[in-house]
């Protein structure tokens, strides 16, 4: 996000376009207007048109500045504190950047909205969400399967939710944070009160989002530009350094996430892996060795997130990679029979299979990315909506159809139906075509021309699991997107479940194995004592007796399940964080709605 958001807060003049960015960017504008009209209302080479130019997918907003060098300035900066500093370093520069997050959340806010009072003649906070209804389409104010944003259907987000609810706990700093709490309440208190203040904030910046959109939506192409766009048109003005804040708070939110990671990832490699190969090492090395892992893991980060062309696609694939070992984490808790021997099977076929296999077959075989079967899309989907009221947008758009409709031949006329004349506050429809998606590459297929010939070639990785569902019979083209979306993120849930259930039932554990799995089990059973010291005797007497804790089990205590009855407190956090999530997403229902 840092670097699009700098790139759009120092755009290129136009002066200054090279040649093919002059064309790229006029190929954006008229995909554009294209795509803003009523589908139907198309001409057939107009369809063919916008068909061509959505697999290009061309950029209308060009920087001065290199991404490259900006991420690793920024990677030097956190490594040079985090590896100097340590532990204490990144504690203190994430307080003060926590601040500066929040600051980032509402920044904008109210300059938004002062200048669509001004833009729009409104007044108030109210009355720029009252413009805001007046000037949109309904559309955009769809949450759920908006035509805009084929990704998000309910089906898709609630597969996602699962993913992100499982990798949430195996996660570096889920592990150290909650342990460095001075007791359990405080672990519990701590990291839930951390996790729904950033969905408050998130929804705080979609609440700017929706106000930058009704300003500047027309001024660019990438959404990923868009909060950099908003700040160097409303802060810029002003001449009062909140750009330089802006980037700041940016900057902010960035390293205080990458010396977190930087820092407990090197924790936990160092100590549960590099000390296994080489044990009885000094104390020293051991943090040699660390500082030299953590600048590997903030490397690696910067090079993933280059790799990766939109946020989404970062989001993606960061959700997607944790399943790897997070299946292991939860069934190394949860249930007894889980041993080493699945685990690093489990492991092992997840990397295989949802990374090595999809990156490497390309480059072994390059001619996949050009295969005419593998280069398959979705097929068209048209969709026709219907809208109680129409907005000034909405109006606006019909006439300039149908001004176009009546400056086209009687021939081009007979292809296309007649635009109808639409009145504000009269319901009204619209035909939307949504872009034909790649169903086998990760980042979609590009459209390649060289001489007289075009053809298309796969981008990213290659959805292995998606093609042999295909060849079963099940025709993915004619699945709409997200759909095949899901079924590829279900795969990547379930799998790795499923291999360590089959392992586990079909091996043994050595005696070593069933020791440690009873202790861990009777310790995970155990409430964690107020002291440390009364937390030592209570963890000595359950490896005494590892049976002891077994009364609290919720499946009885023969059950290999290793699920705790709920206490008083349990139900009451419970009933609470159902409560809160309840009102973040009423919250977030009732911003999108006020002044409709």
């Amino acid at each position: 996000m840092l670097e699009k958001t700098i790139s759009a807060m120092t755009p290129k003049a136009m002066d200054d376009l090279t040649v093919s960015e002059q064309a790229e960017y006029q190929q954006a504008i008229r995909k554009d207007e294209l795509a803003n009209k009523n589908y139907v209302t198309l001409a057939m080479h107009e369809k063919t048109e916008l068909d061509r130019l959505e697999s290009l997918n061309p950029q209308k907003n060009f920087s001065y500045i290199n991404k490259y060098v900006l991420i690793f300035s920024i990677v030097i900066i956190v490594c040079l504190y985090a590896i100097a500093g340590g532990l204490e370093a990144a504690f203190i520069s994430d307080m003060i950047q926590g601040l500066f997050i929040l600051l980032l959340s509402v920044i904008l806010i109210p300059f938004s909205i002062m200048a669509i009072n001004k833009q729009y003649g409104s007044s108030g906070i109210m009355g720029a969400f009252q413009t805001l209804h007046e000037q949109k389409s309904a559309s955009f104010f769809e949450i759920f399967g908006s035509p805009h944003s084929i990704d998000f259907t309910w089906y898709y987000i609630l597969a996602i939710s699962i993913l992100a609810l499982i990798n949430a706990s195996a996660q570096a700093n889920s592990f150290v944070a909650p342990s460095s709490a001075k007791d359990e309440y405080t672990a519990r208190f701590g990291m839930t009160f951390g996790i729904y203040l950033k969905r408050f904030t998130t929804v705080l910046w979609g609440l700017t989002a929706m106000f930058a959109v009704l300003l500047f939506a027309d001024k660019i192409t990438d959404p990923d530009l868009l909060w950099g766009y908003a700040s160097k048109e409303l802060l810029g003005p002003l001449n009062l350094g909140l750009i330089g804040l802006m980037i700041a708070a940016l900057m902010a939110a960035l390293m205080s996430t990458a010396d977190m990671m930087m820092i407990t990832a090197s924790g936990l490699m160092t100590h549960n892996l590099y000390s296994l190969f080489f044990p009885n090492k000094s104390e020293k090395h051991y943090v040699v060795v660390g500082r030299c892992l953590g600048g590997m893991v903030v490397v690696g980060a910067a090079i993933f997130s280059l790799m990766n062309g939109s946020l989404l696609g970062v989001l993606k694939l960061w959700w997607e990679f944790g399943v790897i070992f997070s299946a292991t984490m939860w069934m190394g808790i949860l249930w007894k029979k889980t041993n080493r021997k699945a685990a690093w099977t489990q492991i092992a076929v997840s990397l295989v299979v949802f990374f090595t296999i999809p990156i490497m077959l390309p480059i072994v075989a390059p001619g996949l990315r050009t295969n005419e079967y593998l280069t398959q899309r979705i097929e068209e989907r048209v969709i026709k909506r219907v809208y109680p009221k129409a907005t000034t947008e909405d109006a606006v758009l019909r006439q300039e159809e149908i001004l176009q409709y009546e400056q086209l031949s009687l021939a081009e006329k007979a292809e296309i139906e007649k635009p109808e004349m639409i009145e504000l506050g009269q319901p009204w429809s619209k035909v939307y075509k949504q872009p034909r998606k790649a169903i086998f590459w990760t980042k979609g297929v590009e459209l390649v021309k060289e001489g007289n010939t075009e053809y298309y070639r796969g981008k990213g990785m290659l959805n292995i699991f998606l093609v042999l569902v295909d060849k079963a019979g099940f025709s993915l083209k004619d699945n709409p997107y997200a759909l095949n979306e899901t079924i590829r993120v279900l795969v990547r849930i379930f799998l790795p479940f499923i291999v360590l259930l089959v392992v586990s039932l079909t091996t043994r554990r050595s005696d070593e194995e069933e020791l440690m799995t009873n202790q861990v089990a009777a310790k995970m059973l155990m409430p964690v004592a107020a002291t440390p010291e009364e937390d030592l005797k209570a963890v000595a007497l359950s490896y005494q007796n590892p049976q002891r804790m077994d009364h609290l089990k919720l499946f009885g205590p023969n059950s290999n399940w290793q699920l705790r009855k709920w206490n008083r407190e349990d139900a009451i956090g419970f009933a609470v964080n159902s409560l809160v999530m309840f009102v973040i997403i009423a919250c977030l229902y009732f911003i999108v709605n006020l002044g409709a």
